[in-house]
């Protein structure tokens, strides 16, 4: 699972979390040397029939949310290395040029060192808002959401937390909003432009082999929607599959944030949905693992360039039957 592959000791925001194009050229000569590199229609047929093995460490590449780093960056090494990857745009971004909040939460982050400083311009926000929104006290989110994550300190995981799920939607997007005008820029628009793909660039990377998947259309945790929000959420992103070219007989998903619930599995079915990608880290078990339900390795669990590490990483991620 990829996101961001950029230069970043070039980049303006040299500090967002992503992969260096070397390391990520690195890490597709590492996969190319100790695996068997797959593309979506060998993980379906195997999917669908046990009799079509997959090959010995089968691995699938899958990049998310639609980056103009994809095509700029990503397609022209894979391209050179005869290899497929699975992406996932989410519409809204692409169609709309809007910036997703979860991309300007990300450039919110990356621009002040100082987390305490955004943490302090979060919560005055919070305070002006108390008298239209059901809101806990601060010492009680903090109590309940600053906890370290697997690559976070307490202080990002309560940003995030905060202006992703745990405020209300409509505090969320203003907050967000406003956090972005103060950090980051006024330009939503061009800013969008430049960081997302646009139809025009997910057509040419479907027609050099890769596959488009859906995520979702406005990067909802998905199941923390009620049924209706999650029906139209996959149908807004089904529809923008059929104007990219997609074949819907055979479309997948990745779920935003690795979010999912029963009733969206349920929808999900009902609509012929093929596999679904959480983020859940575990290399997937063709045969035993919901193909709705599959676990992905981050690409911060493979070596880069020169990790002593690698072999290592091969044997603990690699059982047999495994993909």
């Amino acid at each position: 699972m990829y996101h961001f592959v950029r230069d970043l000791r070039n980049s303006p925001y040299p500090d967002i979390k992503g992969l260096s194009i070397d390391d990520f050229r690195g890490q597709i000569e590492y996969i190319r040397r100790h695996f068997s590199p797959i593309d979506v229609e060998d993980l379906l047929a195997a999917l669908d029939s046990p009799q079509q093995a997959l090959p010995p460490r089968a691995l699938l590449l899958t990049f998310d949310d639609g980056y103009r780093d994809h095509c700029d960056n990503v397609l022209p090494i894979l391209a050179d290395n005869g290899l497929s990857g699975c992406f996932f745009p989410p519409a809204k971004a692409v169609t709309e040029h809007e910036v997703l909040d979860v991309n300007k939460i990300h450039f919110i982050l990356a621009v002040e060192p100082d987390k305490t400083r955004i943490l302090a311009s979060l919560f005055a926000l919070v305070d002006e808002a108390r008298g239209e929104f059901p809101l806990l006290d601060r010492d009680e989110y903090v109590r309940r959401l600053a906890h370290p994550g697997r690559y976070d300190t307490a202080e990002v995981i309560l940003v995030k937390r905060l202006l992703q799920r745990d405020l209300p939607e409509a505090l969320r997007k203003r907050i967000t909003a406003e956090l972005f005008r103060q950090y980051v820029t006024d330009d939503e628009a061009a800013f969008s432009k430049e960081l997302y793909m646009g139809i025009g660039d997910l057509r040419a990377m479907r027609d050099a082999g890769m596959w488009i998947g859906s995520h979702g259309y406005d990067h909802y945790w998905l199941d923390s929607l009620d049924e209706r929000s999650q029906e139209r959420e996959i149908d807004l992103s089904l529809e923008f599959l059929r104007e990219v070219g997609c074949d819907l007989g055979t479309w997948v998903i990745g779920y935003p944030y690795g979010a999912h619930s029963d009733s969206l599995l349920r929808i999900l079915r009902a609509r012929g949905c093929r596999a679904g990608f959480t983020t859940e880290v575990r290399v997937a078990l063709v045969g035993r693992d919901d193909p709705l339900t599959l676990p992905r390795i981050d690409t911060n669990d493979l070596p880069k360039r020169g990790d002593a590490a690698a072999n290592e990483w091969t044997i603990q991620l690699q059982p047999r039957g495994a993909a």
